[in-house]
């Protein structure tokens, strides 16, 4: 069977799409529209340099420098010194799968025929692609203005045999690996080294991860809040259609219908819908209007990186032979802005968890026990891990600092406004790090207390959900050691199992309950 493919420059990207290329899911090609578009943007660089016409960062120097005029023998050698100067960044590598998704996105946007760049430089990048020669980036260093310039000049050092790479598990010279495959460094023409560095593929590139993991720990939170509120007796009415229809927000609707799906038919919810409370505490009874705020925030930033990652960010961008324009699609205030958004958005769910984490152990007469355990004293039972996600919400509510609020000048004053988005990247994917945590330990804290209720039985989603982590974690009648449990249930988390479980369910019972694949808050 052929392997799939998605067409660079071409295709509509989405976030979904540029995991599956980076996963090895797909393949991403070059058409032959592309290639004649690309070859015909080249051209106009050639009659540029061959004229001697004045164009920014074609015949003359960068940023402060863009009145010093270079001379047509010295356009190729000023591409080589833009990217040996420009690799500034420090700080620990990135992740090697952001380093790759970073590639991805270049591909995409250099290939839609804008750049100047030639046919044989973007087939270098997908040959590092497919071969997964994957360049080692310093997190730190870029100011989210003229496009990510330090990072994305690490990113294409080993286009020119410098620099270092992620290749079978380690981390070796670029030079050393291009010699096992018998590869040359490519020669680097006029325009070519500011279209590598001009554009915004690192921060796109960390929030293509985020939107991805954001997803699950949405999906996540609505069934561990569904067991939760098993576990504690608590109701269902507050997630009732007509309730929703009178606020319509799209994420709350969805989330309330989520709610009522996940708890359709449980044993537990009828066994007290006659009782006599009159309301849940806001973290259960608030459910939509919380994780249905942060289901808002996503979609925005979903349709913002969708848009990001199918532009042109580089600089100047090559419209056509009258029209060489240098302007400023670079700067990443469009989704530094939205970065900072989904940055609280995420904190915000992990916030409302550990209220609901806390509510859960206060022992109330219709919930389970104090402190998830019948013997408390010598036993301290979960009062522990509570500790652990109030530090980590915390983290994440000092995280929560917009860096977009900022700009310091660079470049002599002629980049005067920068839009920090790299850090609102960084901060945000810290967040959603930290909220994978936080879920795993309510996870293991609503498994707690939905025990308390048997034998009656919770919905076959709720089941299969507890079923999981029991098949992991035993039920804890005294204090144990928590380390290894912990680190179960945000493997849980992290692997999608939840997400995964009641998909299939959903399945067998016909409910349309998630297609990540084509419904709106999936992130194809």
């Amino acid at each position: 069977m052929a392997q799939a493919i998605f067409q660079y420059g071409t295709d509509h990207l989405t976030a979904g799409i540029a995991l599956d290329i980076c996963e090895g899911r797909l393949q991403g090609i070059l058409n032959d529209n592309a290639k004649n578009k690309i070859r015909e943007n080249r051209n106009i660089v050639e009659k540029v340099v061959s004229n001697e016409q004045v164009v920014y960062g074609i015949t003359t120097g960068f940023g402060p420098l863009c009145t010093t005029f270079i001379s047509r023998e010295s356009a190729n050698e000023l591409q080589y010194k833009l990217l040996k100067s420009h690799s500034v960044g420090v700080g620990e590598f990135i992740p090697q799968d952001l380093s790759k998704l970073m590639l991805i996105l270049k591909v995409h946007a250099l290939a839609k025929g804008h750049s100047g760049i030639t046919l044989e430089v973007i087939e270098q990048i997908i040959w590092h692609i497919e071969n997964d020669v994957i360049p080692c980036v310093p997190e730190q260093g870029s100011v989210g203005a003229s496009g990510d310039l330090a990072p994305l000049a690490h990113l294409f050092l080993p286009l020119i045999g410098l620099g270092e790479v992620h290749f079978e598990g380690a981390i070796l010279p670029a030079d050393q690996v291009l010699s096992k495959f018998n590869k040359e460094p490519v020669k680097l023409q006029a325009k070519e080294g500011l279209a590598l560095i001009n554009g915004t593929q690192f921060m796109a590139a960390y929030a293509v991860r985020i939107l991805e993991r954001l997803q699950n720990c949405l999906d996540s939170a609505d069934i561990i809040a569904a067991m939760n509120i098993e576990a504690m007796m608590g109701s269902a009415k507050p997630f009732h259609q007509g309730l929703h229809d009178l606020r319509p927000y799209q994420g709350n609707s969805y989330v309330a219908k989520r709610m009522r799906d996940l708890l359709d038919g449980s044993d537990i919810l009828k066994s007290h819908e006659h009782c006599e409370k009159v309301q849940d505490p806001y973290s259960l009874r608030c459910i939509p209007q919380v994780h249905g705020a942060s289901r808002n925030a996503w979609l925005h930033f979903k349709e913002t990186i969708h848009t990001e990652i199918n532009s042109v960010t580089d600089n100047p961008i090559l419209l056509d032979e009258d029209n060489i324009i240098s302007g400023g699609n670079f700067h990443g205030q469009p989704i530094a802005l939205p970065l900072d958004y989904i940055t609280l958005a995420a904190a915000e769910l992990g916030n409302i968890s550990d209220r609901r984490i806390y509510l859960s152990l206060e022992g109330k007469p219709d919930g389970p026990p104090k402190l998830l355990m019948k013997e408390t004293g010598l036993n301290s039972g979960f009062m522990i891990p509570q500790y652990t996600t109030a530090a980590l919400v915390t983290e994440n509510k000092s995280l929560c600092f917009p860096a977009s609020a900022d700009s310091i000048p660079t470049s002599l004053g002629q980049e005067d406004h920068v839009s920090m988005g790299s850090i609102s990247a960084r901060k945000a994917y810290k967040v959603v790090e930290n909220l994978e945590k936080i879920l795993g330990i309510e996870l293991l804290c609503a498994a707690q207390g939905l025990n308390f209720k048997k034998p009656l039985k919770s919905t076959p989603f709720i089941e299969v959900c507890h079923a999981l982590v029991r098949k992991k974690i035993p039920f804890r009648e005294s204090d144990e050691l928590f380390t290894n449990d912990l680190k179960s249930v945000v493997d849980i988390i992290k692997n999608k199992e939840l997400a995964e479980k009641t998909t299939k369910i959903a399945q067998e019972l016909k409910i349309e309950f998630k297609n990540e694949r084509h419904e709106v808050f999936g992130i194809y």
